[in-house]
This record gives C-alpha cells, sequence and structure tokens, in this order.
C-alpha cells in the first residue's frame, strides 16, 4: 500500500491528537483498502534486530481489534515527539484496521532504535499479512 498522508495539527500544543488521528486514519484506510480481505495471508510477524534491539512484530488482519505490548517503558520525548505517543498510535491503528496488533520489544537500550524497530517490524509483517496468498485464492 501505498499512501500520501498531509497533516496539519495542533503540534504547536502537543503532538497527542495529530499522531492519535493519524492512527486511526490509517486504520481505516487500510481497513478500506482490504475489503473482504479475500485472498491475503491476513496473518504476519516480523523480528527485526536493529543494533542493540530485538523487536517482533506480529499482525493478523481477521476482523477483530487487540493490541498488546511487551516491551521497555517508552518515555521521554525526541523533540516534541513525546515517545508514549508511539503506543497512542499504534492502538489506535490496531483497533481502526480491525487487526490484532501484538509488538514485542525482547530488548534494547537506545530509545531511537526502539522506536524505529517497531515501526519498520510493523512494515514488514503487515506486508506479509496483505501480501496475495497465491496457492489460496479464496481464503479469508
Amino acid at each position: 500500500i501505498d499512501m500520501n498522508l498531509f497533516l496539519r495539527g495542533d503540534i504547536g500544543i502537543d503532538c497527542h491528537h495529530s499522531v492519535e488521528d493519524t492512527g486511526i486514519l490509517m486504520g481505516q484506510l487500510i481497513h478500506k483498502q482490504l475489503g473482504d480481505k479475500k485472498g491475503i495471508f491476513r496473518y504476519g510477524h516480523f523480528t527485526l534486530p536493529m543494533d542493540e534491539v530485538l523487536t517482533t512484530v506480529s499482525v493478523d488482519l481477521g476482523g477483530r481489534f487487540y493490541f498488546k505490548y511487551t516491551g521497555p517503558h517508552l518515555d521521554g520525548k525526541f523533540g516534541i515527539y513525546d515517545a508514549q505517543l508511539s503506543l497512542e498510535f499504534l492502538q489506535k491503528f490496531a483497533m481502526h484496521a480491525k487487526m490484532n496488533l501484538h509488538v514485542v520489544v525482547h530488548y534494547g537500550e537506545n530509545r531511537h532504535h526502539i522506536h524505529e524497530s517497531i515501526f519498520k517490524a510493523l512494515g514488514k509483517a503487515l506486508r506479509m499479512a496483505m501480501s496475495k496468498d497465491t496457492a489460496n485464492p479464496d481464503s479469508i
């Protein structure tokens, strides 16, 4: 899926609503794009090593929402971005995409690498789950 998003938010106040709304919109777009989900793999997972961090993301695009994060507490800031907003984004994204999303950060120390590994692994897991299953074109 390719998408271009242009965000105009209230980041002068804080990033919370902008990040939350982006997760909601992206989830809705993916849910709509998948339609009846016929012929996709549905399940996807990826374990991503990034320097000292190891992260696994698993998804089920079956139409039910569940979100679970296991790993170090995400706190602090990256510029104006509150690190805890990554979990807010992921929860709203999963909720509106109507998917199960499990994120496990097995270990890691660098906060930037932790966040980056989560989003890169999510992209790879989604690619796997959304790919066409040519061996089972009628599967759901």
